[in-house]
């Protein structure tokens, strides 16, 4: 059942998962304001719109990272050794299933500054990226060209910051030159 909900969550894209939310929430139960910025409940909606997607995606690429890991030798290896499951499980399997997963993660953090254009846009949230929204209506090349070169500065940050976590997870990675 999770993995059909997973698969749901990754095929709806964002402009129509914010519609969706804010049709069941607002519209249907009340519990919800559709606009607006001022408290904790103006934030609930947005950001589910913007994490569901990458977080049904990181579930089906972390079980299937899991499972991957889970038949190798050094892991077989280790069980047999009677090392207990919960620390075969935190040293062995999730340290070397999340190098996938991390990489992943930093993906989903890049696509959502893009993803801000439309959430901003469909909650009426005044930030960047509605005002990329306004300025690529109103054709303003300084601000788009503003927010391109912010956003791969963000990018590039993401990525350096990724490259480091992998030497945190996997020692046998390094930046350094090769001894021999």
């Amino acid at each position: 059942m999770l993995r059909a909900i997973a698969l749901g969550g990754i095929s709806i894209p964002n402009f129509w998962l914010g519609i969706l939310l804010i049709y069941v929430f607002s519209v249907r139960l009340h519990l919800l304001p559709v606009f607006g910025y001022g408290s904790v409940k103006n934030l609930i909606l947005p950001t589910l719109t913007l994490g569901i997607s990458g977080a049904m995606g990181l579930m089906r690429l972390t079980r299937t990272s899991v499972l991957e890991v889970l038949r190798l030798n050094y892991v077989r290896t280790a069980k047999a050794k009677g090392v207990t499951q919960r620390h075969v499980l935190r040293r062995h399997v999730m340290r070397n299933a999340m190098i996938p997963v991390v990489t992943s993660i930093g993906m989903h953090l890049g696509h959502m500054v893009g993803g801000t254009v439309i959430v901003e846009s469909l909650f009426g949230w005044p930030g960047l990226g509605r005002y990329f929204a306004d300025a690529a209506t109103t054709r303003d090349i300084p601000v788009i060209q503003g927010f391109v070169f912010v956003s791969a500065i963000f990018f590039v940050l993401v990525n350096l910051l990724i490259d480091f976590l992998y030497i945190m997870l996997d020692p046998r990675i390094s930046f350094g030159a090769e001894k021999e």
